[in-house]
């Protein structure tokens, strides 16, 4: 039989422990290719803890990764042009210094900063989605600089009255957590900059304020679920319990996007359209649904497609006048279109290269029209 003397036993356990102590340190912390440090997350099984032992741990391990930006743009007023300024938040996404924020936030900005901890860094935009109100911009973080990345979750499967934490930096405050429960889920909100419905978003009673936006909506693990977009708040005041956060889901999918093309490749018919008003349908005998098409992209699928757009003419007195009402959408795919919102809708599972069947009105005619789809082009920033 093998035997190990006193002295070799000690030898071998303090072996052990050098080589645990290594792979720990090397499990929660390491240096990636660029010299950018990764700090560690742990946060205890929420199960187990209590809630307050769960926003303690979350807190922590979350909030080194939520940064503070501030976007400087400039307005134009009969006394000159003067900077204006505005504050969000953003997370941290990757060991690149990616950071996940909400499109209104850096919308129009000449100039942006973002803080991290107690340090300050200039950032630049990488990609935007005026759809869904997201943005990923790059700070221009130094080598050897210690960085915690907010992980990211799934919103698929969330449920009303689940738990969430919300870390932002509302009204400038640093670092802010807010707690509550999802109180509602798939809430349309109309963006009045956008003139679009942003669609399927959760609604949070964790109190939201201006600054928050851009910020993480967590679940009890840490992990983000959501990005913070918007309040209801009545005659511009704060809070009242009903904030509402893009689901981490839609970020996801358009993150690779926005990182290596600086937008989201989107399905494009290449036509204007409004729908059809009362007048115009009741002048040419239409039923009050579907869009009118007000003009056709060249080089366009719907161009391509022979899709024919009203014509209008000005008098004399500079009175517009319909010539020719061209084409009325009712149908793509066999889905009524009666809105704006209604094609995007339609056109949301759909990616560029692929066919629609579109049932338009022409001449009194209803005919299905095939048309092929572009991309669409990319919106300034």
């Amino acid at each position: 039989m093998f035997q190990v003397s006193r002295r070799q036993l000690l030898l071998l356990i303090a072996l052990v422990a050098v080589v645990s102590a290594t792979l720990v340190s090397l499990t929660f912390r390491f240096v990636d290719k660029k010299g950018v440090v990764l700090e560690p997350t742990v946060i205890a099984d929420p199960s187990v803890a209590s809630d307050e032992q769960n926003n303690i741990d979350v807190y922590r391990s979350v909030s080194p990764g939520v940064v503070n930006i501030t976007a400087v743009g400039y307005q134009e007023s009969l006394f000159g042009v003067f900077p204006s300024e505005g504050s969000g938040s953003g997370s941290i996404i990757d060991d690149r210094g990616h950071i996940l924020t909400n499109y209104h936030v850096v919308q129009n900005a000449q100039k942006l900063e973002v803080q991290i901890n107690n340090d300050k860094f200039s950032a630049k935009v990488v990609g935007t989605d005026r759809d869904d109100d997201l943005a990923v911009i790059g700070a221009d973080i130094p080598s050897g600089y210690k960085l915690s990345i907010v992980q990211r979750g799934k919103s698929a499967g969330l449920e009303v009255g689940q738990k969430v934490l919300a870390i932002g930096n509302p009204f400038g405050l640093q670092k802010t957590l807010t707690t509550g429960v999802i109180s509602g889920l798939q809430r349309p909100l109309f963006d009045n900059a956008a003139q679009r419905t942003i669609n399927g978003l959760i609604q949070t009673d964790a109190s939201i304020n201006p600054g928050n936006s851009g910020g993480p909506l967590l679940n009890a693990k840490g992990e983000m679920i959501g990005i913070n977009t918007a309040i209801l708040s009545p005659n511009q005041g704060g809070s009242i319990g009903i904030g509402f956060a893009v689901p981490i889901d839609i970020a996801n999918r358009v993150i690779p996007d926005l990182v290596g093309k600086g937008y989201v490749s989107r399905p494009w018919l290449g036509i204007g359209s409004v729908p059809v008003p009362r007048n115009i349908a009741d002048r040419y005998n239409l039923p009050a649904e579907g869009l009118l098409v007000t003009q056709v992209a060249k080089n366009s699928g719907a161009a391509a497609a022979g899709v024919r757009p009203a014509v209008i003419r000005r008098n004399i007195w500079g009175d517009a006048m319909l010539q020719d009402l061209g084409d009325v959408i009712l149908t793509i795919d066999g889905k009524k279109v009666n809105s704006i919102d209604d094609l995007q809708q339609v056109l949301s599972d759909r990616q560029p290269g692929e066919t629609v069947q579109m049932e338009v009105v022409r001449q009194g005619n209803r005919l299905t029209v095939p048309v092929r789809l572009g991309e669409r082009p990319a919106e300034p920033r």
